[in-house]
């Protein structure tokens, strides 16, 4: 796609609308057009050169190119295949989650099983003390990450799989989309599975009725619908479970610190026996949360963001009390409570040990809290993000309904029962691979493009990023070093696999990618054009099959958006 950006005061009458337009000369094949409607607020448009010569003749500006025409001969691609409602970017005025919702979404999202198997693992060789400091620590670290990848769906408004067509190509996208997509899925089983068993638990006890596998689907099913419903649903749901989640949890700990008294334990002095090395502990929590870390978009595209914010702090302030306060508290206080249960009854899982000690009101509490913790943290965590990386591969065959559908049955056929028993295996493996993705990103969309992008070109198929045949060798390459040096290196994984991952593709893409495909963004000089929430614009696609930068008062009704209830 071709632009040009001119500069010079030009004077149009329109029988009922009066404009001035103001343009700057750059290079011939670069423009970005800022437009002053007397009537409106201020405006940028990215337009073509095309759009711009019949503008010239008939006073039509301020859209990009029909991205549905074959732009460029040789191109068997269609649009078709990048658009679907779902995966468009979210405009300011559909940002639903505000500040204590997203706190709720990520204590909802923190508790969960394997995160009391986490401080386990730490009071077997290093006091309770230190490990919940490690753990805190360690997300307060990974809240940066968290943060600078989480102003792509601030900004942008974009998906985690549709931006990642811009450092690895609209084809190549689907390499690390997909495979987080599938991981998501799986997790989805494995919670779905521990909800059932919890549910079963009460069924069996009110009741006498032991079916474990018919709670499962029915859990299963109640999961996707409530996703399916939106954004807003997710976040009732989890305003409504965080609560009593943290409630019951505190309730957990006074009677497991009871248990290791009566045992004559202090949970506090006691330190195991076996070989725990506090770095490796570090890093383990980093890896934990390392599928978040990268698709955090996903869920703040949609968080309430102020429109025209420049600062970083204040665009993204509803971010930083969830990611540096919410989430490094809530973990450490799982972690905390798997770490007792340990001391207090050698078993890391404290819903067992507290079972074994009676039931009645005490069994049905903590199941409910096990099934509030799972669903929780399932919806947003696990189907949202599997369901958008559907979505992108499938598009526009693939609807997001139908690609939540399809996370429920990946994550049944990996027979979650089974998986269990290999939690901590599997999620060090995976997080190693996905520490690489996070380093892409930063590098890509802070020191490549310094946070411009160009979104139209992200559904173009002709656009920028076609690069070789649809894939960005550097963005390939990358992701193939950084996740071997992790695997090689699985103690430190994270950290090895993210510093990796970013070196090797800011080298590549300077010093090979960018000489033979050209970046629209780079070559403006980092132009506000290719800005979105930061200059109080949203990301329009309109009934002329193109986007346009619009406020959200001049968004037509007539725009293709994505339907949440």
């Amino acid at each position: 796609m071709y632009f040009f950006y001119a500069k010079q005061n030009i004077r149009l009458f329109n029988a009922s609308l009066r404009r001035r337009i103001t343009a700057r000369h750059l290079p011939d094949n670069v423009f970005c057009i800022h437009t002053t409607f007397y009537n409106f607020k201020n405006e940028h448009a990215i337009v073509t050169k095309t759009d711009y010569q019949q503008f010239q003749g008939n006073n039509a500006m301020g859209h990009t190119k029909d991205i549905n025409e074959p732009a460029t001969a040789g191109s068997d691609n269609s649009n078709k295949n990048l658009l679907e409602a779902s995966i468009l970017p979210v405009w300011l005025n559909q940002r639903t989650i505000g500040f204590f919702g997203f706190i709720w979404l990520w204590i909802g999202m923190a508790v969960i099983i394997a995160t009391f198997q986490l401080g386990a693992g730490g009071v077997a060789g290093l006091p309770l003390i230190q490990v919940v400091a490690i753990i805190f620590f360690a997300n307060l670290v990974l809240g940066i990450v968290m943060s600078l990848t989480a102003d792509i769906g601030t900004e942008h408004g974009l998906s985690f799989a549709v931006y990642l067509r811009a450092p690895f190509g609209l084809k190549g996208t689907h390499l690390p989309a997909v495979s987080r997509g599938v991981v998501a899925a799986i997790w989805f089983g494995v919670q779905t599975y521990l909800g059932a068993l919890a549910l079963n638990g009460i069924v069996e006890y009110l009741w006498g009725f032991d079916n474990w596998v018919l709670w499962y689907v029915l859990f299963a099913v109640v999961q996707i619908v409530n996703t399916a419903l939106g954004i807003r649903a997710v976040e009732l749901l989890a305003s409504i479970a965080a609560p009593c989640i943290v409630a019951i949890s505190v309730w957990m700990y006074f009677t497991l610190n009871v248990l290791a008294e009566t045992n004559g334990v202090n949970i506090w002095t006691f330190v195991g026996d076996q070989q725990v090395v506090p770095l490796a502990l570090f890093f383990a929590n980093m890896a934990f949360w390392s599928a978040l870390a990268v698709d955090i978009p996903n869920l703040t595209r949609f968080l309430r963001t102020p429109g025209g914010q420049r600062s970083f702090f204040a665009r993204n302030r509803n971010v930083f009390v969830a990611q540096f306060l919410a989430l490094p508290a809530t973990q450490a206080w799982v972690a905390l409570i798997g770490g007792v249960s340990f001391i207090a009854a050698g078993d890391w899982n404290p819903v067992t040990v507290i079972q074994g000690q009676g039931g009645g009101f005490t069994m049905v509490a903590l199941l409910a809290m096990v099934i509030l913790a799972q669903w929780s943290t399932n919806n947003a965590a696990n189907l949202i993000p599997a369901a958008l990386t559907f979505v992108n591969a499938g598009a526009p065959r693939i609807s997001y309904p139908v690609a939540l559908v399809i996370a429920g049955i990946i994550g049944t056929a990996s027979m979650p029962w089974l998986i269990l028993n290999n939690l901590f295996t599997f999620l060090s493996y995976y997080g190693a691979v996905l520490s690489a993705v996070g380093g892409i990103m930063v590098a890509d969309y802070y020191i490549l493009r310094h946070r411009r992008l160009n979104v139209p070109a992200l559904y173009d198929p002709a656009g920028q990023f076609r690069f070789f045949n649809g894939f960005n060798p550097a963005g390939i390459i990358a992701w193939l070093a950084g996740g071997a040096m992790a695997l090689i290196f699985l103690e430190y994984a994270y950290a090895v696999g993210f510093i990796t991952a970013l070196v090797v593709y800011v080298i590549l893409m300077k010093t090979w990618i960018l000489r033979h495909y050209p970046q629209e963004e780079l070559d403006s000089n980092f132009d506000d054009c290719f800005l979105a929430t930061s200059v109080g614009l949203n990301w329009v696609y309109t009934e002329q099959k193109r986007f346009e930068r619009l406020t959200a008062d001049d968004i037509p009704a007539s725009a293709l958006k994505r339907e949440d209830r």
